[in-house]
């Protein structure tokens, strides 16, 4: 009964969310598949690991993997970058698998500000175990059917896809838009004789985001930096709309950060998810951090929350003649 009602649970909750791109908390941790922009983002070589286990208290529940690589290149003011994601969840490991390469071009407006367009080509695919599967004619009061009169569709399917993006910013401020599926890739399993009628047709998404960081400088009786950081990130997809706002507290080494997730004042159930807590560890070329998600939606009691840890290491491949610009962004 345990595992029927997990499988039961999680039907209903993959119903809302059909078609919607998986999430992570620690959004400015994972740049690449935030927005193309961000690639080539420090002017250093940058690789980054991302993994989130959403829900754990239900069976086969998510987990999202995402490694990224991107390089900046000085003589072309322009970076590039390569970014693998992949998605899992269900019994019958229901998986989505992304492999894209992006591109950026710096413009430097002035003395202060800077404007980054930047492009994502991937390719993207989804594949199920069929065979894992419990079909409702397979369920009996004796014992369940060895096999299903269901006619199964293909248990792989593929297509194109393309992102874009703009990014603007000083060394205080910050803030892009992104738009993804712009190709709107089919994910169906099955064939459709007409593709307006096909409803698994990824939806377009359309994500803004940005932010404002505070410094107190180091001096004699205070010598270690320390900033403050309030970011945002709002995202529209089809019928769906969900906001994130928090807040960084960075002193060397220590990264603190509280998140909110939902629309305040909104009436809508999807609209009131989580509250995250951050704690990272950040030095001069490494990241790591831990973020959890406190479910506060009527799920409360059945998810166990989502827990999340992002790695990243910068690393240079050659000296530079001048000194790389800074990007208020949060690394978390």
């Amino acid at each position: 009964m345990k595992k029927l009602f997990s499988i039961l649970l999680l039907s209903l909750l993959l119903r809302p969310l059909f078609g919607q791109d998986p999430q992570f908390s620690q959004f400015y941790s994972n740049y690449l598949y935030l927005a193309p922009s961000f690639s080539g983002l420090i002017e250093n070589n940058r690789v980054a690991v991302n993994y989130r286990k959403q829900w754990p208290q239900i069976a086969h529940g998510y987990d999202t993997y995402s490694f990224s690589f991107d390089r900046y290149f000085e003589k072309f003011r322009s970076g590039m970058g390569i970014l693998i994601l992949r998605d899992e969840a269900g019994s019958g490991r229901l998986r989505s698998t992304n492999i894209g390469l992006q591109y950026s071009y710096d413009f430097k407006l002035g003395t202060l500000w800077h404007i980054r367009p930047g492009m994502h080509f991937l390719y993207t695919e989804r594949a199920i175990n069929f065979e894992d599967l419990l079909w409702a004619d397979q369920i009996s009061v004796n014992e369940n059917a060895p096999a299903t009169a269901e006619v199964l569709p293909m248990n792989r399917v593929g297509a194109l896809d393309f992102s874009t993006s703009a990014l603007t910013y000083s060394d205080k401020f910050w803030f892009g838009v992104c738009v993804d599926h712009l190709l709107k890739p089919n994910h169906s399993f099955y064939f459709y004789d007409e593709e307006d009628g096909n409803p698994a047709h990824v939806p377009i998404k359309y994500s803004v985001f940005g932010g404002i960081k505070f410094i107190r400088h180091e001096h004699l009786l205070r010598p270690i930096p320390t900033s403050l950081q309030i970011a945002f990130l709002f995202k529209s997809q089809k019928q769906y709309n969900q906001l994130d706002l928090g807040v960084y507290w960075y002193r060397s080494p220590i990264v603190i950060g509280f998140w909110y997730r939902g629309i305040p004042f909104y009436n809508s159930n999807y609209n009131r998810d989580a509250f995250t807590i951050l704690t990272g560890y950040k030095i001069k070329d490494i990241n790591i951090g831990y973020s959890y998600d406190f479910t506060i939606s009527k799920l409360i009691a059945r998810t166990g929350g989502s827990h999340e840890i992002s790695l990243s290491y910068n690393f240079k491949t050659k000296v530079r003649k001048r000194k790389p610009k800074m990007l208020p962004c949060p690394d978390f």
